[in-house]
């Protein structure tokens, strides 16, 4: 059950205390429009949950954003910083992606909400076409203020807020003069006018009109108050009509043009856009009026509308929407991927509740996602051979063609036993095909009756080519992806060595995305009964030959672990320059004392470790520096000793922890130490774990990352001489 925003009412009009902080933003920063949106951490996405300013159809695409999707509020996210994009051309230089599906005038900025110990999500701000395309300094700081004291808010609730499965739609309140009078009187000036005059609220539907409009558009009142003019009116049944209408309340200016209304005559309508709405003025059209964006209009009289209206055709908004997910598509990286973007937004973009994704593996249907169903279900559908007449899935891919049942009868005529296995009411079974060879099946469902329209079965159908394509290549990535992982893993220890008197925890994390082998490593080596070597490096590249050296580098202080650290450092120098290759290697090496408490470390141009003492503050240990190893100068590697008394912490990383982009690499590692130091009696497998989520609450890492964490626990001599555990 997922838990709503705190303070979101049942009723209409109680924004909650988030919509109410998004609408004071929005009036403060005098921008025309918000959107706030929260951070899923675990599934890595930012899920939509207040919207104010703007119809939720222009929004309904972007209400779940994968955190990697390339897009203003993720980058702001990933990067902690607020994003300004000044103009259209801007947005088609940066993000081509939204551009192409929001092709309208408008200045945006997205900054984080950070708070003291996490990210909570993004505010999303518009200003009309008419804002300057720099921001001033100022206006920057206001907006980034304004995001800090959402966040602060959000650090005081009691309990981590959720979005709802719809956004909470608020209204942008600005005081008015005539607020609280009878509305009669403004009613009866529109009415006096000698033009038609009719307003839009932002989702596009007339909720109010003058007589002279409703003779113009040849309709009554009671007949267009609640619908959207290019729905209830045919001869504006177009996708340009629709357009000018969002063109005005996304880029917040008047908008004009013609239509044709039939037989033989034009309209022309001004759209003049608020926060609050569009008023429209109609009047007809002069002589020589430019035709554009209208199309031809029929002679024959208009019909009668049908009692139950059709569903609308294709119009802009859908154009725009399915420009989007086959752009969404194409990013698409692993499996995964395409299983969340095809649940999280083109489900929601047919009205559908359930889905069932499933790859053509080995002569079977093997699922490789699903959502909305049990997973009782889920197991008696996994594994069904191609050629399976339990389910319609065997003839759509031997046949190639889609099919749509749009009710429990339908499906049941034909396959009699479908209908038990889940809930739903209608589905539509889509063959995933690439070049003629299946790939696999995917299965949208409904958990009431579904009469598919012509428009929808071909949106879908075609969709369904795209989502093939994109799976075909999620597979291949998936298979060499695990293929580069389990390489990397195997170069790398596969547990550390038991030592009395420390306490260890490691991690390896490979980039978020991209199958490249790291060259991130570590190393623990026991030297005798009272010290240990610690040991952490990154190889220049991300290939096979940063891998192989790695596991060479990692041989090569093995061989000399004996020696002190800097003539570890110097020989294994030398080994890198006799194989003559071009990587350089960064490594810190730590030679540990448990009797003594001491530790000496040497570093060859690595990032410092951070540490911890008992009853001391966190802190970046200073290093001398040092060359590359792989140089060869023949330089010294300079020594640094520390006091490790029991309960000491010393953590040892690759810069893949600290180097986040928009974030000063010393600035991220002063501000590790500060949290080791208040977490330091954590168990080292969980303060392993803040620390890694601390550096990146996304989940989402740009390189790959290597962590070792040691706590001293203190030595005592033995009977003799040896060490026991105090």
């Amino acid at each position: 059950m997922r838990r709503a925003v705190p303070g979101f009412g049942e009723r209409p009009g109680e924004p909650g205390p988030l919509g109410t902080a998004l609408t004071d933003t929005v009036r403060r920063t005098g921008a025309s429009a918000g959107v706030l949106y929260l951070l899923d951490a675990a599934a890595r996405t930012l899920a939509l949950a207040v919207l104010c300013g703007l119809p939720e159809e222009v929004a309904w695409p972007w209400h779940r954003i994968p955190l990697a999707s390339h897009a203003p509020v993720c980058e702001a996210v990933r990067e902690e910083r607020l994003v300004w994009v000044g103009s259209q051309e801007d947005m088609a230089r940066a993000y081509p992606r939204v551009a192409a599906s929001l092709p309208y005038r408008f200045a945006l900025a997205a900054a984080p909400l950070t708070g003291r110990s996490r990210c909570w999500g993004a505010i999303v701000l518009l200003w009309p076409a008419s804002h300057p395309a720099r921001a001033t300094r100022r206006e920057l700081g206001h907006i980034t203020a304004e995001a800090g004291r959402i966040a602060h808010a959000l650090d005081r609730s009691t309990e981590p807020p959720e979005a709802p499965e719809r956004p909470r739609r608020v209204a942008i309140s600005t005081p008015h003069p005539y607020a609280g009078r009878a509305p009669q009187a403004a009613a009866d000036y529109a009415e006096r006018l000698p033009e038609g005059t009719l307003a839009l609220d932002l989702e596009g539907r007339i909720t109010f009109l003058n007589g002279v409009a409703a003779a113009l558009l040849g309709r009554t009142a009671d007949r267009l108050l609640g619908t959207r003019p290019w729905q209830s009116l045919p001869w504006l049944d177009q996708p340009a009509v629709e357009d000018r209408y969002r063109t005005a309340v996304i880029s917040r200016e008047p908008v004009e043009f013609s239509a044709g209304h039939p037989p033989d005559r034009r309209l022309r309508f001004e759209l003049y856009p608020d926060a609050s709405g569009i008023s429209v003025r109609i009047t007809p059209a002069p002589a020589g009026d430019p035709a554009e964006p209208t199309r031809t209009a029929p002679t024959r009289p208009e019909p009668a509308p049908p009692a139950v209206a059709p569903a609308p055709p294709a119009h802009s908004g859908r154009l725009y929407q399915l420009l989007h997910l086959a752009s969404a598509l194409t990013e698409t990286v692993a499996v995964s991927d395409v299983v969340e973007l095809v649940s999280s937004q083109i489900l929601p973009a047919f009205g559908a509740n359930g889905l069932v994704l499933s790859a053509a593996e080995a002569g079977r249907l093997k699922i490789t996602g699903w959502h909305g169903y049990d997973r009782q279900v889920i197991d008696r559908l996994d594994g069904l051979p191609l050629s399976t007449d339990v389910t319609p899935a065997g003839r759509v891919l031997s046949t190639g063609v889609p099919s749509f049942f749009a009710d429990v009868e339908e499906l049941a005529r034909e396959f009699p036993r479908a209908p038990l296995m889940s809930g739903k009411r209608a589905w539509a079974f889509l063959p995933l095909l690439v070049s003629g060879r299946p790939v696999g099946c995917c299965i949208l469902s409904y958990d009431q009756p579904h009469a598919f329209t012509a428009d929808e079965r071909a949106v879908l159908t075609s969709l369904a080519g795209l989502i093939a394509q994109a799976m075909d290549r999620a597979r291949l990535y998936d298979a060499a992806h695990g293929l580069a992982l389990g390489l990397q893993e195997s170069l790398l220890p596969h547990g550390l060595p038991a030592v009395p008197g420390l306490t260890m925890a490691a991690r390896y994390l490979p980039a978020s995305h991209g199958m490249d082998i790291g060259g991130d490593f570590y190393d623990v080596i026991r030297l005798d009964a009272t010290t240990v070597a610690a040991v952490i490096g990154d190889v220049q590249g991300h290939n096979v030959a940063a891998a192989a050296l790695m596991g060479q580098v990692r041989t090569a202080i093995r061989a000399t672990a004996d020696a002190p650290p800097d003539q570890v450092l110097t020989r294994t120098d030398r080994v890198l320059v006799d194989l003559g290759t071009d990587l350089l290697v960064s490594c810190l090496y730590a030679r540990i004392d448990l009797a003594r408490g001491r530790a000496t470390l040497a570093s060859a141009g690595h990032p410092p470790p951070l540490l911890h003492r008992p009853g001391q503050p966190g802190h970046v240990v200073g290093l001398d520096p040092a060359p590359l190893l792989g140089i060869g100068m023949g330089t010294d590697y300079p020594l640094t000793e520390l006091l490790l008394p029991p309960g000491s912490t010393l953590v040892l990383y690759t810069d893949g922890l600290v180097e986040v982009p928009g974030t000063d690499a010393d600035r991220m590692a002063a501000d590790l130490a500060e949290h080791l130091a208040r977490h330091h009696g954590a168990d080292p497998e969980q303060l392993v774990d803040r620390l890694i989520r601390h550096a990146r609450p996304t989940g989402r890492y740009t390189d790959d990352t290597a962590l070792l964490l040691l706590r001293t626990t203190g030595l005592r001599p033995g009977p003799r001489g040896s060490a026991d555990l105090l």
